[in-house]
């Protein structure tokens, strides 16, 4: 079996939650239920499809979008924040959609933040940009990223000019963004840095205007040719002038990384961390990101050709790679809500319900360690570039940190506007087989709760010691059926809640339930 072959049989159950939970920030039951029985081609079609546009975040004092506004440093803390809310507001609600989850990848790809170029309006630019080039033509992508106003400002390539060139950018571009250390040389960096000199933005801060944008100042171009080593193979990148010669030369840039085979394996090797594990063995290498790096250099570096391979080939549904990382900040604390269908609500109708769940959210993830629009470096966060990957999600801190986040959730201790944030679990029960039997209960929860099968001694465990607290068995059975039996009764309801709760509490601190 060729590790690249693609899967044509339909999803099963398992493989259904598999993909959604690695292609998403994790799937209802419902969702899981829709996604078993198509085949995995049908999947990608649904999960990579367009969606609209989502509305700009709003000034939580005038209610209209911010980045409509004129710099106002009064108001740059809540602009901030809007954003943050905004995002995970869309990463919560967005369906069955690979959309966000690849916005998210970019993000910490094309690392910008907040912390370093102090304009809302620029992060928001920024984030719209990789929303709109996500599942689509990476040249593209990287060519409006040279350009953007965000990005020239984070490294420095608004200070690039000739005579006095900023390589910062040029060396991020080809170390970070696509062919990777130790496929290029010195020289290579300054002769890029060369090449990319004359852009800027305007319209940073500036209190008059709304406007942002890029420009190319051509005074400030340096026109002579740019030789390249032969790690290009001595590609020359003729000088321009004029106004044009800024994308001319922009465009001979990334057309010339492109042709490396090296950059599609960079790219894909990234993608193979983000969606289906940290090892990359040898037989991973050769088999695997090789054969697929040439798919994706082949269709023009098209993301949906390249995603649509990956996600539907066998090794991806290989059963000993469920499980095989840790959910990031952000799958366990959305993934969690998501499961019971919990949405947030709409900004405009409720803006102060929207505002505390999503900013509940972001300060958990952010306690974990994930913060959005902010890493820690260029490289962005540590897990997803360091050796040992999805390890370094999880340390003596963060762990504390996950449970009290589940046991919020689980209890309903958790409010926003006048609503409560509830997971209600006898709802959760009543959509199994038969949530009397305490055995069948216990095995559909773990079944669709768990990236991995818990043993029978670990089911046996949350029927007799957790579920029914050590006592015989039909005593749950008769508690539900007498619940059933009158479900206005509050006293049976609550009895019959209390232990669910309970039991999803327990489940939720396991060390399987920390596994995507």
């Amino acid at each position: 079996m060729a590790l690249l072959d693609p899967v044509k049989k339909p999803l099963t159950l398992q493989q259904a939650a598999h993909l959604l939970r690695r292609a998403t920030f994790g799937p209802s039951p419902a969702q899981i239920q829709q996604f078993t029985g198509m085949t995995p081609q049908a999947a990608l079609q649904l999960l990579l499809a367009t969606t609209p546009t989502p509305t700009p975040p709003v000034d939580p004092n005038t209610g209209k979008p911010f980045n409509t506004l004129a710099f106002d440093a009064n108001q740059q803390g809540n602009w901030q924040s809007a954003t943050k809310y905004w995002w995970v507001g869309l990463m919560l609600n967005e369906g069955t959609s690979l959309r966000e989850k690849m916005t998210l990848f970019w993000q910490n790809h094309f690392v910008s933040t907040f912390n370093e170029v102090s304009d809302a309006r620029y992060i928001y630019r920024q984030n719209t940009v990789l929303r709109r080039h996500a599942l689509g033509s990476f040249r593209s992508f990287v060519i409006d990223m040279t350009k953007d106003p965000a990005m020239l400002r984070y490294l420095n390539g608004n200070q690039n000019v000739a005579g006095k060139p900023n390589e910062n950018y040029g060396r991020e571009l080809q170390e970070l963004f696509t062919i990777g250390r130790g496929n290029y040389t010195e020289d290579d960096v300054k002769a890029a840095a060369r090449v990319l000199t004359g852009w800027t933005e305007t319209g940073y801060r500036s209190a008059t205007t709304a406007d942002i944008t890029t420009t190319f100042k051509a005074a400030q171009h340096d026109t002579t040719d740019k030789v390249f080593s032969d790690s290009y193979q001595k590609t020359v990148i003729k000088g321009r002038t004029g106004a044009t010669a800024g994308d001319d030369e922009l465009g001979d840039l990334v057309d010339m990384i492109l042709r490396q085979p090296e950059t599609a394996r960079f790219l894909v090797r990234k993608l193979y961390r983000w969606f289906i594990n940290a090892e990359l063995t040898p037989d991973v290498e050769q088999n695997f990101i090789e054969p697929l790096a040439k798919v994706f250099r082949d269709g023009g570096y098209e993301m949906r050709t390249v995603l649509t391979a990956m996600l539907t080939s066998q090794h991806f549904y290989d059963d000993a790679l469920r499980g095989a990382v840790v959910k990031s900040p952000l799958e366990l604390t959305l993934g969690t809500l998501r499961y019971f269908s919990i949405t947030a609500p709409d900004p405009v109708a409720n803006p102060t319900g929207f505002t505390q769940l999503t900013a509940y959210i972001w300060s958990k993830s952010r306690d974990l360690q994930q913060d959005i629009m902010d890493q820690p470096t260029v490289f962005g966060w540590r897990p997803y570039y360091d050796t040992g990957f999805y390890e370094l999600w999880i340390n003596s801190t963060t762990l504390a940190l996950r449970g009290l986040y589940t046991d919020q959730v689980a209890a309903g201790n958790v409010k926003y506007g006048a609503d409560k944030l509830m997971l209600d679990p006898v709802v959760l029960a009543q959509r199994t087989s038969d949530p009397s039997d305490p055995v069948k209960l216990i095995d559909e929860w773990t079944a669709q709760f768990f990236a991995i099968d818990l043993t029978k001694s670990q089911r046996d465990f949350l029927v007799d010691n957790v579920l029914v607290s050590g006592l015989p068995r039909y005593e749950w059975t008769a508690e539900w059926n007498t619940y059933a039996a009158a479900p206005t009764d509050k006293n049976k309801l609550m009895a019959v809640r209390t232990k669910l709760n309970t039991t999803l509490q327990f489940m939720f601190r396991m060390a399987e339930y920390q596994l995507c």
